[in-house]
């Protein structure tokens, strides 16, 4: 019986044991698992790793420029005094296309390369500032049509004369057509078409090119010519710019008597001579230092004088 007893004891502790077993087995996976979970969610909580980084936007480049915002202020022109004497003056450059919408740029010489071009279209209340190639490195003409707009422009380290003309605004560019932006004056000369004729004087301030005549400002008179002919001297001094309406051309000149700003004034471009005489036509009460650009579309004049660029409806009689 005792041995009967025994046989169930051992059989007793063995299922005991096999039982204890099994818990603890049960109790290690549950153990491991609850580590491995750990594992995983501390390899997925960002501040195990730093800040998390941006996600990418396809599509939109994260370098890419700005749309320019239109300003009100005037724009300086390039200061002369940075450049030889020998490189001419800093220019302004003016194209009206009708009384609300017109082009301005001021630019220095090569060796300087401060180049701005600017849009407007609500009659220059504000300006738009347009991008040039970064191998622009001067201005030397510009016209602007309801086409679009033409520059003539200096290029590269030679500054090489190249003409482009933009029908978008600026927003991109191709070869004009040849003199598609009118009269430009060069340090080689005066830019008449696809010839560069000697300047008719040592320093000129403004340039037009018209079908048949064309007209050169300088400081005491102003030379004018038809076709290839010889240039004829109009003492006419004062005159800072020239635009052309039809058969006859606009004037800015200053030291007039009658005003103290810039005076308009009118003069026929055909059959020029010496003694031609002009009209003057109204008064713009405005700075007179330093450089003024002019232009014409019908019965609007611009004028960029000083700081400020102003426009008249009725020819130049009011501003």
């Amino acid at each position: 019986m005792r041995a009967g007893r025994g046989a169930r004891g051992l059989g007793s502790d063995l299922k005991r044991n096999t039982l204890i077993g099994v818990a603890a087995v049960v109790v290690l996976l549950v153990v491991v698992d609850v580590v491995l979970v750990a594992m995983a969610l501390a390899r997925t909580t960002p501040e195990a790793v730093g800040s998390p980084r941006p996600v990418p936007t396809f599509g939109r480049s994260s370098d890419a420029t700005p749309t320019p915002t239109p300003s009100a202020s005037a724009t300086p022109a390039p200061d002369a005094s940075a450049q030889g004497a020998s490189e001419g003056p800093a220019r302004r450059l003016l194209s009206a296309v009708d009384g609300r919408e017109a082009w301005r740029a001021s630019s220095a010489s090569c060796s300087v390369a401060q180049v701005v071009l600017e849009h407007t279209v609500d009659g220059g209340t504000t300006w738009t500032p347009v991008a040039l190639g970064d191998d622009v490195r001067a201005l030397w003409g510009m016209r602007a049509t309801t086409d679009g707009l033409s520059l003539l422009e200096a290029v590269g380290d030679d500054c090489e004369a190249t003409e482009r003309t933009s029908v978008d605004d600026g927003v991109t560019w191709k070869a004009a057509a040849a003199g598609a932006s009118g009269a430009g004056i060069t340090p080689d000369g005066v830019r008449l078409g696809t010839t560069t004729v000697a300047n008719p004087c040592p320093e000129p301030l403004d340039a037009f090119q018209g079908t048949r005549t064309a007209i050169v400002v300088c400081d005491g008179q102003i030379e004018w010519r038809t076709g290839t002919a010889a240039w004829v001297d109009v003492p006419l001094g004062g005159v800072r710019g020239v635009a052309v309406d039809g058969s006859s051309y606009t004037l800015a000149r200053v030291g007039a008597s009658a005003c103290e700003g810039v005076q308009v004034e009118t003069m026929t471009a055909i059959g020029v001579t010496p003694s031609t005489r002009t009209t003057p036509v109204g008064c713009n009460d405005v700075s007179t230092t330093g450089t003024i650009a002019l232009d014409r579309a019908g019965q609007s004049v611009w004028m960029w004088a000083g700081e400020s660029v102003a426009v008249s409806a009725d020819g130049g009689k009011t501003w």
